[in-house]
C-alpha cells in the first residue's frame, strides 16, 4: 500500500488568521437617543447633565461605538463629550455602528502588524472563523502584505483562492 502524503503540512505556506488577533474586551453600542428631549432634539443643559451622571467605569476595557439610532441632528461636540468621558475607561471608542468599530480596531491591529517573517514566503490569509472579522480587515491585510509576499491566497490550506503572485521572486 502506498504512503498518504499530507503536501499541506509539508509546504512552505504560512497561514494568516485574522482571529488570532482579535482583542478581547466587551464591543457595547452606546446609543446616545435616550438622552435626547423626546429621542429627536438635543438640549445642552439636559444632555451635559445627563453625561456627568453616567458611570462611565463600565466600559472599563471595552470597545465602544457611538451612535444615534434616532433621526435627530446630533453636534459634534456631543460624541466629542461622551467620547471625553468614556476615553479613560474605553480600550477604544468610535463613531459608528457595531462594523464601524471592528473596522477600527482591525486597522489599529494590521497598521501594526509586524510582517518581517512573512517577507518571500506563499500565505494563505484564512477565510473562516468563529469571530466576525470585517471585509475591510482583509483588505487592509492583503495592501500590506503584497509589496513583500511571494504570493497570497485565500480560504484554506485545502482549498484556495489564488489573489497574488509576486513574479520576481522564483518558484
Amino acid at each position: 500500500m502506498k504512503e498518504i502524503i499530507n503536501k499541506v503540512a509539508k509546504s512552505k505556506l504560512i497561514t494568516i488568521d485574522l482571529e488570532d488577533y482579535y482583542p478581547q474586551g466587551n464591543r457595547v453600542l452606546f446609543d446616545i437617543k435616550d438622552w435626547l428631549f423626546e429621542e429627536i432634539i438635543l438640549k445642552e443643559k439636559d444632555f451635559r447633565l445627563s453625561v456627568k451622571n453616567h458611570d462611565w467605569s463600565q466600559y472599563k476595557d471595552s470597545f465602544v461605538a457611538l451612535t444615534c439610532s434616532s433621526d435627530a441632528i446630533i453636534p459634534s461636540w456631543a460624541y466629542l463629550l461622551i467620547t471625553a468621558n468614556i476615553a479613560p475607561f474605553s480600550k477604544k471608542t468610535v463613531v459608528g455602528n457595531l462594523t464601524t468599530l471592528e473596522t477600527a480596531i482591525y486597522q489599529d491591529i494590521i497598521s501594526d502588524l509586524s510582517i518581517d517573517q512573512f517577507k518571500d514566503k506563499p500565505l494563505i490569509i484564512k477565510g473562516c472563523s468563529n469571530k466576525e472579522i470585517p471585509k475591510t480587515a482583509y483588505v487592509l491585510l492583503v495592501t500590506k502584505l503584497q509589496p513583500i509576499a511571494k504570493s497570497i491566497m485565500f480560504g484554506e490550506a485545502c482549498s484556495t483562492v489564488p489573489l497574488y503572485k509576486n513574479k520576481s521572486i522564483p518558484s
